[in-house]
């Protein structure tokens, strides 16, 4: 490692870093080279001009909010959300971004549940504010920003999210050697799903350029790729699959060094097949050489973003595929434990709950101590509900997802939550909400619902009702109507047995 770059990673891991801080520490750190390029033909932005622009709109945050406040963040998907968390953090409130796709009644939930005292839908609105030049003296282990996730207990939770779990575990992000190659990444996340958040700020952090994209379209980004001759790409697995589906063979990609990849489980052979369309390098004259690397994360909100990780280096395909499904090894200053359904801690092989312990797992629930107690033990540790064991060297593997956790292409889908809100339909007696295997998004939300006596209901009614109260990906894609719903000895809903009606 270069002096320069000591002195890069001493500068981002001073204690003081946190949320609000982070733009002026980046634009100290990496000036006037570019942050980011948006998709909508806007100049790019430098560094220098991001923390420019936190300054002025912190500015205008703490002339409409006291340090401690909530704001919700509701701007449409864009690097602008990122800045503007950063802002209102300076301001010392406490941001909480929305995704674009949630319905006025779950912003409206969230507004509520927050206590938030402002809510900003455009930039614009603080732009006339004078610059805050100093920030909120904030500490590392309090809350930073809260990110909500529908939990079990069916509506939306904010999990708080701490300083140092959400911006201090990336210092060491800054030894990317960006100096010494060209680098980009291509981005299509959304903001205000941890994973994208984290990303941003990772890829800031390296000082790694970021060509982003507000929404997915797999035609756009190969045209980005390929036209940028950008060498990182970061989606989840169900983006993978639709730019093969659109045709990512027939593209020049081997400007690609590195794929990510997180949210889901990656296939290994569809890992493989973009590894081979990317290149280790280009060399002048002899073109394309190699095969780019994969990388996969695990995470999840309430970890603030990765706590595991695997990296697949080009052609090592036979060693990749010995390790099966494996999420990867812990990554620095997390602890992982595999426990039975007593909590006592298994041995190596033994199959049972991943648990979590280190500097991103939440403060807590917002606002909601029953719902922290079920998901913290008295003794510290995460309970994800994820199923895995431990391999050879500590390697995690996944065995399965708690059987109430539809991944649909990245997105965390709560069957309850879906459940709930299909219930409110005066029609509808009791709805059961499972996860169908999807071959483009790994999972998607189906419904097997009961009606009241005398009720009829067709399914572009109850179609049209979910679009009103869910977000796009909570929406079930199919519906069934029954008599009865098969249970258990227990009377509860006997989900597995609900898949064969689809069948």
């Amino acid at each position: 490692m270069t002096t320069r770059s000591l002195a890069r990673v001493a500068l981002l891991l001073k204690r003081d870093l946190t949320l609000g801080t982070l733009a002026d520490r980046l634009s100290e750190v990496h000036g006037h080279r570019v942050l980011v390029t948006e998709a909508d033909g806007a100049e790019a932005r430098t560094y220098i001009q991001a923390a420019e622009a936190v300054r002025r709109w912190a500015g205008g945050i703490a002339e409409r909010t006291s340090p401690g406040d909530v704001v919700v963040v509701a701007t449409p998907n864009g690097y602008e959300q990122v800045l503007l968390c950063c802002a209102i953090s300076r301001a010392g409130a406490i941001p909480a971004p929305i995704n674009d796709q949630m319905t006025p009644d779950e912003v409206a939930h969230i507004v509520q549940d927050s206590g938030a005292v402002l809510v900003v839908q455009a930039a614009a609105e603080l732009d006339a504010a004078a610059p805050m030049e100093r920030p909120y003296p904030s500490r590392s282990e309090e809350v930073a920003a809260l990110f909500y996730t529908s939990g079990t207990t069916g509506q939306p939770k904010g999990a708080a999210l701490t300083h140092r779990g959400l911006v201090g575990q990336w210092s060491s992000a800054a030894v990317w050697p960006t100096r010494l190659h060209r680098d980009e990444a291509v981005i299509a996340l959304p903001v205000a799903h941890i994973m994208g958040f984290a990303v941003v700020i990772g890829l800031a952090v390296a000082g790694i350029p970021t060509y982003f994209l507000p929404t997915f379209n797999p035609l756009v980004v190969l045209q980005a790729i390929e036209t940028r001759r950008a060498t990182i790409f970061v989606g989840v697995p169900a983006m993978y699959r639709m730019l093969e589906e659109a045709g990512a063979v027939e593209h020049d990609l081997t400007s690609v060094r590195v794929w990510a990849s997180g949210a889901d489980a990656m296939p290994r052979e569809l890992a493989e097949r973009f590894q081979k369309m990317g290149a280790t390098v280009t060399l002048p004259l002899l073109g394309a050489i190699g095969q780019a690397t994969f990388a996969e994360g695990y995470g999840m909100v309430e970890v603030g973003g990765g706590v595991a990780a695997k990296v697949m280096p080009p052609y090592l395909q036979r060693l990749s595929g010995s390790l099966g499904n494996a999420l990867g090894f812990a990554l620095p200053g997390y602890d992982l434990r595999i426990v039975d359904e007593a909590g006592v801690a298994q041995r190596s092989g033994s199959v049972g709950e991943l648990q979590v312990r280190g500097p991103g797992v939440l403060k807590a629930y917002w606002g909601d101590e029953e719902a922290t107690d079920a998901v913290i033990t008295a003794d510290g540790w995460l309970r994800t509900g994820d199923l895995a064991r431990k391999g050879i060297l500590g390697l995690l593997v996944f065995e399965g997802r708690s059987k109430h956790v539809i991944k649909r292409g990245g997105y965390s889908v709560y069957a309850l939550e879906v459940e709930q809100s299909l219930e409110q339909h005066p029609a509808v007696l009791e709805a059961s909400v499972v996860g169908l295997p999807d071959e483009r998004l790994g999972e998607v939300p189906v419904a097997v619902v009961r009606l009241r006596a005398g009720s009829t209901l067709r399914k572009a009614r109850l179609e049209a009702y979910a679009a009103e109260h869910l977000a796009d990906y909570k929406r079930p894609t199919r519906y069934l109507v029954v008599d009865e719903l098969p249970r258990t000895g227990t009377r509860k809903v006997q989900k597995s047995a609900l898949l064969a009606l689809f069948a």
